[in-house]
């Protein structure tokens, strides 16, 4: 077990906890901390959105974690590797939840891509899509989990589709749906007015129920 040396923290690894992996560190007064691994990638993921990787630092997720560098690096092998956690949490969740919903049709995809108002001033549409503007400096991983994520999001709104028997092939218009979502939360970061991106919304429902 570790223990504290010099006034230093030092952690224990993952210790068995239901379908958790819980980590105790040991603080300046020898009392054992718990934290799990979920609890520190939900804390993780709105720095990582707000901030972007790039500029997202050791201290800005210590200080979102309350968790010290030790503590994550026991479970996470570096910066990169929480990063690459947080990102494959936030994709395997968000929007699925939506998309999943009976009954299936237009009313889950015009949720769904009310999504991408994103949570408040500081997560702005979509972590994943945001993330697209930063490949070239992600680990090559990134890519993998945010396609795989797009190919399951795109399933879902085929499935959604086809419920509404629409005209055209429903993949077709999965891949409207989803290109027009890619972009809208783009723009959200812009800070345009909810007023107008509700009526852009209303619009691609419109066009895409007579299809």
């Amino acid at each position: 077990m570790n223990r504290l040396v010099h006034g230093r923290i030092y952690c224990s690894g993952p210790l068995a906890a239901g379908n958790r992996s819980v980590f105790y560190c040991w603080g300046s007064m020898g009392r054992p901390k718990k934290f799990n691994r979920e609890g520190v990638l939900d804390r993780a993921i709105p720095v990582f959105w707000k901030q972007g990787f790039a500029d997202t630092t050791v201290q800005h997720l210590e200080q979102a974690t309350g968790v010290n560098k030790s503590g994550l690096y026991s479970e996470f092998k570096d910066k990169e590797d929480l990063f690459l956690a947080s990102l494959e949490r936030y994709a395997q969740t968000r929007g699925a939840e939506i998309l999943t919903a009976q009954p299936l049709g237009w009313g889950n995809i015009e949720r769904f891509l009310r999504l991408g108002f994103g949570c408040d001033d500081d997560q702005r549409g979509c972590f994943a899509v945001n993330s697209m503007r930063e490949l070239a400096g992600l680990p090559a991983e990134a890519q993998e989990i945010i396609s795989s994520a797009q190919q399951k999001l795109t399933r879902l709104l085929i499935k959604n589709i086809e419920a509404e028997e629409s005209r055209l092939d429903a993949s077709m218009i999965a891949d409207v749906v989803l290109t027009f979502f890619h972009g809208f939360c783009i723009a959200q970061n812009l800070k345009s007015g909810k007023a107008s991106s509700e009526r852009k919304i209303k619009n691609l429902m419109q066009v895409v129920r007579k299809l």
